[in-house]
């Protein structure tokens, strides 16, 4: 039921002579004077004005205009994408051969011809006027100008911006800003050139063949400068991870995420899992399920990051939070078959179709029975917490503490909504929901981080304990080498300096047994017995050597007397 106009009393009855057209006209001019207050209560006033008057007249266009851009400034932006979907690029489909050939501007000419027709808006019947005509004329000049429809562009075109949809939003705002300016362009003909002015044509007058004002047009501009900005670091690093280049994707999709001007909570989480696919390629287990914690804490129905997260806990051999994200994913599965649609609003992007569900529901639920089978037997213990934190098998303690340290720094729970300040939400209301979904999520990375780190600080003790114990026992067995040589040693030169003594006395007794004896003992027998007396002790080495240069000094010297009988018994 239509509100009653603001000029009467509750209660009382429209006024014979006040039709429907005057009365849309006073809402409409209220409106205007509140939404030119740009606050916020005064504009909620404005919006309920405004739906008065769309109650009376359901396709006035001004009053949709109205409408459209006080949603937009009291950040509605999902309301304005519900009331003006029909205009999303993403789900238009083209009815037929003709729609689909048409031009950039016009993305349903089906839809885009129609001439919006406001109920009271003119009388039946007119007087003939020399005016009236003037202005039918000139309105056939501009019939196929497309003037209708450009405020919805501009005004969807933000809102879309602001909800992720960055493609959308660059096609909406590219199109209503040529069009707005086509229109200007037109209309600047039929000026003079003292009316040739900005501010005597605002936005939202009467005729509709206006341009843009300095202040919005700006406006539009940046924004569509930001989203070409971000659409191209984000199609480089895309690009970089099909072709294998995971590192350069992983520094493209941080420039985003990590800027200093934000971006759409939409945007952002679309970005945190392309880039956890990265880090999962490069190797990277923990930073891949952070930043799948992130676009889960951002969008909770996000089929991707639940099955990327899934496959990394099973990758590090962590099955029950694997078992529990695929869980949660074959309730998100029947939720959609039970209500025929997919999770979300309408324009969400969703990399599944909904034929494809029951094939992947069956996929699922054998998945699920066979990580059940293998928790039953007992395969909950052996976490590969080498590959969550990244070290090889056998790293040194040095390695082990600083990679603990990057980790610990990157994936505290007091950092883990900073990310938070950088993204943009289409509902403030949002943001505590996310904030408490990412505390949670990176709770319970950090604590897995540290029973990995406890884990594989005591592992490398052990080893430490054990190499010790091996070193130890080799420097005693080396210990115990050293001195069984060295007794070798001490051995061998006692026997030497025994056999040296013993060849010096022997030596001594040859002498004195060379002076005693008469010199006609013949050398012979004087040779005989001394080699006979060399025979009866054994020497080695230098000491026969010793031996052989006394016989030959002896030779030499004349004994070659033979020796008396009586001394054949003292020289043996």
């Amino acid at each position: 039921m239509a509100a009653s106009p603001p000029f009467l009393a509750c209660g009382e009855k429209n006024p014979w002579w006040v039709g429907n057209k005057k009365i849309v006209e006073r809402y409409i001019r209220d409106a205007k004077i509140l939404i030119a207050t740009q606050e916020p209560n005064e504009i909620s006033s404005a919006l309920a004005l405004v739906e008065a008057a769309l109650a009376i007249s359901p396709r006035f266009e001004l009053a949709l205009e109205l409408k459209a851009r006080s949603l937009l400034y009291l950040r509605c932006f999902k309301d304005v994408a519900y009331m003006l979907k029909d205009y999303i690029p993403s789900l238009k489909m083209p009815s037929d051969d003709t729609s689909s050939t048409s031009s950039s501007g016009s993305f349903d000419s089906s839809k885009e011809q129609i001439r919006l027709i406001s109920y009271g808006d003119e009388p039946n019947f007119k007087c003939f006027s020399i005016s009236y005509l003037k202005k039918k004329v000139m309105a056939s000049l501009y019939k196929n100008c497309n003037k209708e429809g450009q405020w919805r562009y501009l005004v969807l075109g933000q809102a879309c911006c602001h909800l992720g949809l960055m493609e959308d939003a660059m096609v909406l705002l590219q199109t209503g800003k040529r069009l707005a300016m086509d229109a200007f362009r037109r209309e600047s003909i039929c000026w003079s050139e003292d009316s040739f002015s900005f501010a005597k044509f605002p936005i939202s007058s009467k005729n509709r063949c206006t341009a843009l004002p300095i202040t919005e047009s700006e406006t539009i501009s940046q924004l569509l400068s930001h989203i070409k900005m971000l659409l191209r670091r984000k199609t480089a690093a895309i690009a970089a991870l099909d072709a294998g280049l995971y590192s350069e994707a992983i520094r493209h999709f941080s420039k985003i995420v990590d800027g200093r001007r934000g971006a759409p909570q939409g945007f952002m989480a679309e970005c945190y899992m392309h880039r956890a696919s990265a880090y999962h390629s490069s190797g990277r287990i923990a930073e891949a399920i952070a930043d799948c914690n992130r676009t889960l804490a951002l969008d909770p129905s996000c089929i991707d990051a639940l099955r990327t997260r899934a496959a990394l806990f099973e990758t590090i051999r962590c099955l029950p939070d694997s078992l529990h994200d695929l869980e949660h994913l074959k309730l998100l599965y029947n939720s959609m078959l039970r209500d025929r649609k997919l999770p979300g609003p309408i324009w969400k992007r969703q990399n599944v179709e909904y034929r494809e569900i029951p094939g992947r529901l069956c996929s699922l639920a054998t998945k699920i029975q066979e990580l059940k089978k293998r928790v039953a037997n007992g395969e909950t213990g052996n976490v590969d917490y080498y590959a969550l934190i990244g070290l090889n098998w056998g790293c040194s303690r040095s390695e082990l503490e600083r990679a603990h340290l990057l980790l610990t720094l990157r994936h505290k729970p007091e950092k883990s909504t900073s990310f938070i300040e950088r993204c943009e939400f289409a509902d403030e209301q949002d943001a505590d929901s996310v904030r408490d979904r990412a505390k949670m999520s990176a709770l319970l990375l950090y604590r897995l981080i540290q029973r990995g780190y406890a884990s594989l600080m005591a592992t490398i003790k052990d080893e430490e304990a054990a190499e010790k114990q091996r070193k130890k026992a080799a420097a005693a067995l080396q210990l115990m080498q050293q001195q069984v040589q060295l007794n070798q040693e001490q051995q061998q030169s006692r026997t030497e300096t025994f056999g040296t003594v013993v060849m010096q006395q022997q030596v001594q007794k040859i002498q004195e047994l060379q002076r005693s004896v008469p010199e006609t003992l013949d050398s012979d027998v004087c040779n005989t017995a001394l080699c006979s007396n060399t025979n009866a002790t054994v020497f080695k080495g230098a000491f026969c050597r010793e031996l052989a240069i006394v016989g030959n000094m002896l030779s030499q010297a004349g004994f070659n007397q033979p020796i008396p009988v009586k001394y054949e018994a003292l020289s043996c």
